[in-house]
């Protein structure tokens, strides 16, 4: 793979600048993002006054924790508008969630938003090391969903060309690729998948294509999943973070030149680690689920949102901003089978693990008698392989699961390209369970 850090002359200031400074710069932002939010959206103002807070008592980014956190229904609950700070009139954007849980999620941006947004994706897509010039194929989806759009915007910052094919219709992706021969690829890591499916339905070696970098995000997804999809294409893959609701992607990446955590944009965005049960913060390095507050935004301020994701903060590296751990799962996508806290990554990195079969799967819950079952689908990577090997893997990554994780699962082993393929997020668990 080729060495793609950037140089140093080419990084914004502030991503090198002393803590001190950024810690200065984020006392002077969260002073004005609280003062903003309380004095133009009635939520917070009630929100904050039935707390018995005010923005005047934050004196120090510690004084942070004083202050309510904001959830999901709470953005549903002020549907679609109730969460801009500025009239509807100077809102230059409005992205949405897709809905399919409950009431859309609705969120806008000024006009200094968007440039805001497009300067920390050019400053991500920088860090998973493109450069201007450089070609982006860019497979995220476009309209409502951040994704498509969020990266454009970075692209067009950091002078990319770039190639909008958005999500589905693999076949032409792999063609673009070939005939256009981008440098890097921004898409799901689970599409990447269906698309290294392609290229071996086309006959083709992906390792012989253009790509150097792959820019992967909106799902959760394991180092087992970097190494194996590093291999299949030679390039690098990095991890980039965020969601509708802080800003859209662009949060946090990781540094190509050492793959080892996110780093946050703290001058934008900062970050709080508590105890998911309790609320209560916890030390840097200690896991829990990441809270956001953004420092910048003007339309749609958001005050200690509880992202759901479980990660932990850890000391900056290659840039002096601090890390996150590449996200383990969502609090909220945490299976709880038998007594036992499982997650849909413990499962990819034991089938990651065992010979002979492939890197999808799907994860099937029900309750036939008083009891919760959990059944794995998966398929084997060549159809070929025989009844009694298909059946030896499936043995191997039942036993995977049993000692990393302590449950007893059953597993089906499909023929190859069974398992549903995602063009967008992937749908890791179906839940048949009866509700109560």
């Amino acid at each position: 793979m080729k060495d793609l850090t950037p140089t140093k002359s080419s990084l914004d200031p502030i991503e090198i600048a002393s803590r001190d400074e950024i810690e200065t710069l984020q006392l002077e932002r969260l002073k004005w993002s609280l003062r903003h939010a309380y004095e133009n959206v009635s939520f917070y103002k009630t929100s904050f006054d039935d707390a018995g807070v005010h923005p005047d008592d934050l004196k120090s980014p510690s004084d942070l924790s004083k202050f309510p956190f904001t959830v999901k229904q709470d953005l549903r609950a002020n549907y679609p508008f109730g969460m801009f700070a500025v009239p509807r009139e100077q809102v230059a954007r409005i992205h949405a969630s897709s809905g399919t849980t409950g009431q859309p999620t609705v969120v806008g941006y000024t006009q200094n938003d968007l440039d805001v947004w497009g300067s920390v994706v050019a400053r991500s897509l920088r860090a998973s090391g493109l450069k201007p010039g450089d070609m982006l194929h860019n497979a995220y989806g476009y309209g409502l969903f951040t994704g498509g759009l969020g990266i454009h915007l970075g692209a067009d910052a950091l002078g990319l060309s770039t190639v909008p094919i958005s999500g589905g219709m693999t076949p032409r992706q792999v063609r673009l690729i070939n005939d256009f021969k981008p440098n890097g690829i921004t898409v799901t890591p689970s599409y990447a998948l269906s698309i290294l499916d392609e290229f071996a339905a086309q006959g083709l070696d992906p390792r012989d294509c253009s790509l150097d970098v792959g820019i992967f995000g909106a799902e959760p997804w394991t180092n087992a999943m970097r190494h194996e999809i590093e291999q299949a294409f030679d390039m690098h893959a990095v991890d980039i973070y965020g969601l509708s609701e802080i800003m859209g992607p662009g949060v946090a990446n990781e540094c190509v030149e050492t793959k080892d955590g996110l780093h946050i944009w703290e001058d934008h965005f900062y970050p709080e680690i508590i105890n998911p049960e309790t609320g209560e913060l916890v030390e840097d390095g200690e896991q829990g689920e990441l809270v956001f507050t953004s420092l910048t935004k003007e339309a749609f301020p958001i005050i200690r949102y509880r992202t759901r994701d479980l990660t932990r903060l850890l000391e900056g590296t290659a840039r002096s901003m601090r890390r996150m751990e590449k996200v383990t799962g969502r609090s909220d996508d945490m299976i709880i089978l038998r007594g036992v806290n499982v997650f849909p990554t413990q499962i990819e990195e034991a089938l990651m693990a065992t010979p002979g079969l492939a890197p999808h799967f799907q994860i099937e819950l029900s309750k036939p008698d008083r009891m919760d079952q959990m059944r794995i689908v998966t398929e084997v990577a060549d159809s070929a392989l025989g009844r009694e090997a298909r059946e030896t893997a499936g043995r191997a990554l039942a036993s995977a699961i049993k000692q990393s994780v302590g449950i007893s699962v059953k597993i089906d082993v499909l023929n190859a390209g069974r398992v549903a393929r995602s063009e967008g997020k992937a749908v890791r668990i179906l839940d048949n369970r009866p509700k109560s």
